[in-house]
C-alpha cells in the first residue's frame, strides 16, 4: 500500500478483535498509570533518600534494556496472543503479592524496588506482544489508524486517567496502588482470551538451505535487520537521537517551571494539569492521523512532526507562561502519536512478520537505553551551566535528528521496500 500524498482509501473496519485488543490494552496501560506514578509516592512514605527514590526509574527501564531483544525472539517463536496473556497473568500474580505485602505491613524499599523491576519485566513481553500482533488484526490500509489508535488509548489511559487515580490510590492506603492494577490485569487478559481469537504464530520456516539458526543469532536477528535495512536503519537512528534529547529536555523542565525559585513559577498541581495536555493532544492526533497522513504523504508527515515537536520544546524557554506553554503541549502530544503511527506503521510493513517482535525490540532496547543517559545528560548540564543551557541543549538534539532524517529519508524508498499484504489472521 503506497501512502504517497493522494486521496484517501476507501477504509475498512478495524475489526470486534482489534476493539478487544484495544480494551486490553486500556485496562493494561491504566494499570501501568497507576503503579509508574504511584511508586514513587509509595517510596518517600519509606525513605527519604534521592539515590533509594532514583532506584525506580533505573529499575522500571533495566529490563527493556536487557530483555528488549531476546523478548523480541521470544515473541517470534510463540504465540503472540498468548505471550501478552501470559505477561499479563504474570504482572497480576506479581502485584497481588506485593499487595498482600502491603497489607501485611513489610513493604520495604527493596521489596518495592523489585516488584517495579518485574512489572518492567512482564512490560516487556505484553507490550512487543502487543506492538507485533497489530499487522494480524486489520487489514494493510488500516494500520495508521489502528496503530494511532494503540498510541493513543496507551497515553491517555497512562496518563490521562492513571496518574491522578494514583494519587488518590496512594492516601487511601499503599496496597490499593499495587492492588487496584492487579483488577485491571485481569481485565486486560479476559478481555484477550474472550475478543482476541485467533492463532497469531509467525516462526519462520527452515531456511532452503537447510542452515540451523543458532540461539544467539536467532536472538541477534532482529537488530541486524534493524541496522542493515536502508529506511529503518536512519528512521531508527533518528527516533532514537530524538528521544535522547526530549527525555532530558523533560528531566530538568520540572525545575524550570515549578517552584518558588522556577523561572514560571507554577505550583504543583498547575504542572499537572498542563501535562494531562499532552493526552488531550494525543486524542486530536489518534482522530486526524489516519486521514492527515494520507492527505500530506508519509515522510512529509513525519518531517513535519519530528520539526513541530523539536519547535514546540523551545516555547517554555522562550514563552514562559501558562498559555503558550499550554498549547505548546497539546501540539506535542497531538505531533507525537501522528509520527509514532508513522513509524510503527512502516516498521509493520517493512518487517517480515516472522522478525516483527525482534525488530522492534531492538529498536525499543537502544532508544529506551538512550533515554536515561539523556535524563543524566542534562541534569549534569543544567548543574553546571544553568537550565536554558540544559533545555537548549534537548531541543538541539531534537533538531539534528530532524535535519539528519530530512536528508536521508524519502517516500519512493519506503516505497520500495514494502512487503506484500497479508490478510488478517482468521478470527
Amino acid at each position: 500500500m503506497s501512502t504517497q500524498r493522494g486521496k484517501t482509501p476507501q477504509r475498512t473496519g478495524l475489526g470486534s478483535r482489534f476493539t478487544a485488543l484495544l480494551t486490553s490494552t486500556a485496562f493494561a496501560n491504566l494499570g501501568d498509570g497507576m503503579v509508574q506514578t504511584g511508586a514513587p509516592l509509595i517510596a518517600i512514605h519509606l525513605t527519604r533518600s534521592p539515590a533509594q527514590v532514583s532506584l525506580l526509574t533505573a529499575a522500571a527501564w533495566l529490563p527493556w534494556v536487557i530483555l528488549g531483544i531476546p523478548g523480541g525472539a521470544v515473541v517470534d517463536r510463540v504465540d503472540r496472543r498468548h505471550a501478552q496473556m501470559t505477561a499479563l497473568a504474570a504482572r497480576i500474580v506479581l502485584l497481588a503479592v506485593g499487595a498482600a505485602i502491603a497489607v501485611a505491613g513489610h513493604l520495604t524499599m527493596p521489596v518495592l524496588v523489585t516488584l517495579v523491576l518485574l512489572y518492567g519485566v512482564t512490560a516487556v513481553f505484553a507490550e512487543l506482544g502487543e506492538a507485533a500482533i497489530v499487522p494480524d488484526l486489520v487489514t494493510r490500509d488500516r494500520l495508521a489508524a489502528a496503530n494511532s489508535r494503540v498510541l493513543a488509548t496507551q497515553t491517555v489511559a497512562n496518563s490521562f486517567l492513571g496518574v491522578p487515580v494514583a494519587g488518590l490510590l496512594v492516601t487511601a492506603g499503599m496496597y490499593f496502588v499495587l492492588g487496584v492494577p492487579a483488577a485491571l490485569g485481569v481485565a486486560a487478559v479476559l478481555a484477550l482470551f474472550i475478543g482476541v481469537r485467533g492463532s497469531f504464530w509467525h516462526v519462520q520456516a527452515p531456511a532452503a538451505d537447510g542452515a540451523h539458526r543458532g540461539g544467539l543469532a536467532e536472538v541477534t536477528q532482529g537488530l541486524s535487520f534493524l541496522v542493515k535495512h536502508p529506511v529503518l536503519r536512519p528512521m531508527f537512528i533518528a527516533g532514537a537521537l530524538f528521544n535522547m534529547g526530549s527525555t532530558g529536555y523533560m528531566a530538568v523542565l520540572v525545575l524550570w517551571m515549578v517552584g518558588d525559585g522556577s523561572r514560571m513559577g507554577l505550583k504543583p498541581i498547575h504542572y499537572t494539569l498542563l501535562l494531562t495536555l499532552f493526552a488531550v493532544g494525543a486524542i486530536v492526533g489518534s482522530i486526524v492521523a489516519e486521514r492527515i497522513i494520507h492527505r500530506v504523504g508519509e515522510v512529509r508527515m513525519l518531517l513535519i512532526t519530528f520539526l513541530g515537536d523539536s519547535l514546540m520544546l523551545l516555547v517554555p524557554l522562550l514563552a514562559p507562561h501558562p498559555i503558550p506553554v499550554a498549547v505548546a503541549f497539546a501540539v506535542l502530544g497531538s505531533t507525537n502519536i501522528v509520527g509514532n503511527t508513522i513509524t510503527q506503521s512502516v516498521r509493520q510493513r517493512l518487517t517480515p512478520k516472522h522478525l516483527l517482535g525482534r525488530v522492534t525490540g531492538a529498536g525499543r532496547t537502544t532508544s529506551y537505553g538512550l533515554m536515561p543517559i539523556g535524563a543524566v545528560l542534562a541534569g549534569v548540564v543544567g548543574s553546571a551551566m544553568g537550565l536554558p543551557v540544559s533545555l537548549a541543549m534537548g531541543a538541539a538534539l531534537c533538531l539534528i535528528a530532524t535535519a539528519f532524517l530530512t536528508a536521508v529519508l524519502r517516500q519512493r524508498q519506503i516505497d520500495a521496500h514494502e512487503l506484500p499484504a497479508d490478510e488478517p489472521a482468521a478470527a
